[in-house]
């Protein structure tokens, strides 16, 4: 992906070099998924339990300062391409919003090490990459692009900003009104369909994602050779199906939060083959159709 000389998005906090102790967060999180399964996988427990428990506590703790670290070349690196690639967010969806008469309000991005304390509560890394629609931020340990390659096998610089751009994703849900719409139904159901719901809003955020990459391209022509697959090969290793059939040689379809790897990728291509935000409307199709 080019990106040289482009600018840089000043809605940024660097809270690197801080820690916040505290629970998981209820957000709805690309790399929720991932990390979640995985560190239970890596660490003997069980990740069923994980892919759940990150829907759940919301308890947090004040942060703490930790003495400065000097971070590394490949790390501020991953630091100016992150806040390139929410720069490019910000010039796509402040033009989508105003054609259809709406304004566009930019998430911040918030890096930190380690821990976070958010408007959602107190995260750890494990968590992944996460949106709080409590204070519009989106909160990215930098290390998990490591974790994505060593651990998934899925790397490349337009598989990262497609995490990026599926938690700003989040982020255009809320300014719609459908992320908290969507909560609130949550909070009537049983887990079982609650966590249908779930899935249709992470298909949306893959939509929405994709819609971002198809106006950047056209914008911009920033794509390379290869970019698309590695998204798409992204979006099809953190399928539910995927990442419990990698961690437990099984899967438990009532369990699915995110949605399988067919769904994750069907959605982030209709995005970025149409760039059309309005046929992403994952409420409306049956469960088949999704």
């Amino acid at each position: 992906m080019k990106l040289t000389g482009r600018r840089e998005s000043t809605n940024v906090e660097d809270r690197r070099g801080r820690r916040a102790s505290g629970g998981l967060l209820a957000c709805g999180g690309i790399g929720a998924v991932i990390i979640g399964v995985l560190f239970a996988l890596f660490s003997g427990g069980d990740p069923t339990a994980a892919l759940q428990q990150i829907d759940l506590s919301q308890l947090g703790s004040p942060t703490q300062e930790v003495n400065p670290q000097q971070f590394t070349e490949e790390e501020q690196q991953l630091a100016k391409f992150s806040k390139q690639v929410l720069a490019s967010t910000e010039d796509v969806w402040e033009k989508e919003f105003k054609k259809r008469g709406l304004t566009y309000t930019p998430p911040k991005l918030v890096l930190f090490t380690g821990s976070v304390q958010s408007a959602c509560g107190g995260a750890t890394a494990a968590v992944g990459p996460f949106y709080c629609s409590g204070d519009e931020c989106l909160y990215i340990d930098l290390s998990f692009f490591s974790q994505m390659k060593q651990q998934l096998g899925a790397d490349g610089d337009f598989a990262y900003a497609y995490v990026i751009a599926h938690e700003v994703g989040h982020h255009v849900e809320h300014l719609l009104g459908t992320l908290s719409e969507k909560h609130a139904d949550m909070q009537r159901m049983n887990k079982v369909d609650a966590n249908k719901v779930s899935v249709r809003i992470e298909l949306q955020a893959d939509f929405y994602a994709g819609v971002w990459g198809h106006h950047e391209q056209s914008l911009h022509n920033s794509l390379e050779e290869g970019d698309l697959e590695e998204a798409i090969d992204c979006a099809h290793k953190i399928g539910d199906n995927y990442l419990q059939q990698k961690a437990q040689g099984r899967v438990q379809p009532e369990s699915f939060t995110h949605g399988t790897s067919a769904q994750r990728m069907k959605w982030l291509k209709l995005g970025l083959q149409t760039g059309n935000m309005d046929l992403g409307d994952t409420y409306s199709k049956s469960d088949a159709e999704l």
